[in-house]
This record gives C-alpha cells, structure tokens and sequence, in this order.
C-alpha cells in the first residue's frame, strides 16, 4: 500500500502545484496530518513551496516537486539507452538512428492498432491509448476537453534522456498517435516536458 508521501508525491506530480487544502482532499485527511506530511518530505528534500497571495488574508502556500523527486519517476534504462543511441549513430550514422526510429514506431503502432482493435469511437480510442501509454510508464490520462474533442494528458516520460538526445522519438510518438486513432483526427501537442511543461498534453479533434 503507498505511504502518505508517496501518495502526496504521485498528486504534485499528476496534477503539478497544489495548496495545502487540495493535498490534504486527495489524502482525505486534515489539513494539519498533511502539513506533517508535508513538513517531513521538505526535510527530505523531495517537495519544495512558494507563497501566493490572491487578494486579501495570508498567502497561501503552494507545494511543488523538487528534481529530487523527479528521480523517483525514473527514465526507463536511460543511461543504457543512450549509449545504444551512442553506438548505433557511430555505426550507422544519423540515416541509421532515423532508420531505427522508424522501425520502432512501425512496431508500436501494430501493437497498438491490435490492442486498440475493439475500440470503435474516438473515445474509446483515446482512453485506450491512455491505459496503453500507462503500462508502459507514461503515467497517461484522457479525458474531455472542454473546448471540445479529448484531452491526452502524459505526466512522466520514461524515455525522456533519449527523445532529449534524439527528437526524432517525439516526431515518432505523434505519427504513433495520427496512425492509431485513425483518419479525420487532429492531434496538438499543448504541452511538451523537453520544452520545459511538466507533462505531455494533447488536444485530440475529430477533423
């Protein structure tokens, strides 16, 4: 069963900053058994806080994730993963990488397009692709978006030190995308953790 801090760290982690109140509601416990909490992973290390004042009374208090506690998401075999990048770019130069790339992302879309093969709306699909990307580590949700279509969302990258070292992964993940969820979809990356975001986000339309 996950402690309290493992429960406040999944929280700042998939919803990003939060206040006290928000923290202790997803807990379900007080507000002061959170600050505890709370006060114990600053000691750790592992969460941080800054001050904001939205028009009269105290500031209130927002907690966030420190780079400390990034590592506990970890890159899936990331320093592996780079010296493979590493060797094969030596070898074979970037057409090589290229090359790689592409057959990795023809892979993924035939195991997708069969895991995905009974789900017959866009809906559907999304939250497929959602559950899918969560086994593998991409800590994914959908939902509706409310300026219509649906809302991708990607909270962790597991391969995160190889698409920094290598940008053809995240071109790669969205043809994933385009192919699997079908003709007539337009996929909008929102949100983009190498550009400096939390998370991944995609804003998904039928065309």
């Amino acid at each position: 069963m996950h402690t309290p801090a493992d429960r406040i760290l999944f929280q700042l982690k998939t919803r990003g900053p939060s206040e006290t109140l928000a923290i202790a509601a997803a807990l379900g416990v007080s507000r002061q058994a959170t600050l505890q909490h709370l006060e114990r992973l600053v000691a750790d290390g592992l969460i941080g806080h800054s001050d904001a004042r939205r028009g009269v009374g105290r500031p209130r208090r927002i907690w966030t994730l420190t780079e400390k506690a990034q590592a506990r998401f970890p890159d899936t075999h990331a320093q592996l993963t780079l010296e493979m990048l590493d060797a094969v770019r030596a070898e074979f130069g970037e057409d090589g990488v290229e090359r790689m790339i592409l057959r990795r992302e023809q892979a993924t879309v035939t195991g997708y397009a069969a895991a995905m093969a009974d789900a017959e709306t866009l809906e559907a699909r999304v939250q497929r692709l959602a559950e899918i990307r969560t086994a593998e580590g991409y800590m994914a949700s959908a939902s509706p978006d409310p300026a219509g279509g649906f809302l991708l969302v990607e909270n962790h990258c597991p391969i995160c030190a190889a698409a920094a070292a290598c940008q053809g992964f995240c071109r790669a993940e969205l043809m994933v995308f385009r192919a699997v969820l079908g003709p007539g979809v337009e996929i909008e990356r929102t949100d983009h953790i190498l550009a400096g975001a939390r998370r991944c986000a995609y804003r998904i339309t039928a065309a």
